[in-house]
């Protein structure tokens, strides 16, 4: 089975190479890579600066996702109202009017100018929302008899929480939360309206003092993908072990 999954892969970037040469092979511009080239340095940079904004979003958007999700299952009606208001208000609106209220309104209100950290909380406060739905939707999955049967051997509510509701439920979201974190880290590049040099603003710098057009966008995409990719196949080899263990 697993030769048959990396033959099938194998295919798969095949056809995939073969697809982008003929596409590119067609294309009538002229490739000039010599002044991108030059700008290498300045990719890496965003690049590390991109890693380091998705992992702490990625931290600090479950934390924030578990906490909704508990304050919008809570019985005190004015958490669950608070909860409830906050991920709709979060949901129903774009992530770019977020960033530019967030970072022009609010960081300068309270007097906060630090871009990197800013990315963050505005990057954390998006996802997180998400996550409490979903969180939350894979909690109310569990059956109530497994609660009941939980309690009938003498579990804690936090006991069953942690032996029986919570490892169920993960198993059932998994796929929704790595889809989620691979939003998380495209939607990252939107940071460059506020100034942040990671890569996505790294690459139009470099497109706008080397006038290329297509030249700096495709190592952007590589530069995603690194990153994106790993993540998805950890996810993948996470949810085929939680089924084994089940």
């Amino acid at each position: 089975m697993k030769s048959r999954h990396l033959a099938l892969g194998g295919a798969a970037i095949a056809l995939l190479v073969l697809l982008c040469y003929l596409i590119f092979s067609r294309l009538q511009y002229h490739w000039n890579w010599t002044g991108i080239w030059e700008y290498r340095g300045l990719f890496f940079q965003g690049w590390v600066l991109t890693i380091g904004v998705s992992v702490g979003a990625l931290v600090v958007s479950v934390l924030l996702g578990g906490l909704l999700a508990a304050g919008s299952m809570s019985k005190n009606p004015v958490l669950r109202f608070l909860s409830r208001a906050y991920i709709e208000l979060v949901r129903g609106t774009p992530l770019l009017v977020q960033l530019l209220i967030g970072y022009y309104v609010v960081a300068n209100a309270f007097d906060l100018d630090n871009q990197f950290l800013i990315g963050v909380l505005l990057l954390s406060s998006f996802a997180g929302a998400y996550l409490a739905e979903i969180l939350r939707g894979g909690i109310e999955s569990v059956a109530e008899s497994q609660i009941e049967a939980a309690r009938a051997v003498g579990f804690t509510p936090a006991q069953s929480y942690r032996h029986v509701i919570l490892p169920q439920a993960l198993r059932r979201v998994l796929p929704a939360m790595a889809g989620q974190f691979v939003s998380l880290i495209k939607d990252s590049s939107l940071l460059s309206v506020l100034g942040l040099e990671e890569l996505t603003q790294q690459v139009r710098i470099a497109n706008s003092a080397t006038y290329s057009s297509l030249e700096g966008f495709l190592p952007l995409a590589l530069g995603y993908l690194v990153l994106t990719l790993p993540l998805s196949w950890w996810t993948s080899r996470l949810e085929a072990r939680l089924r084994y263990e089940d």
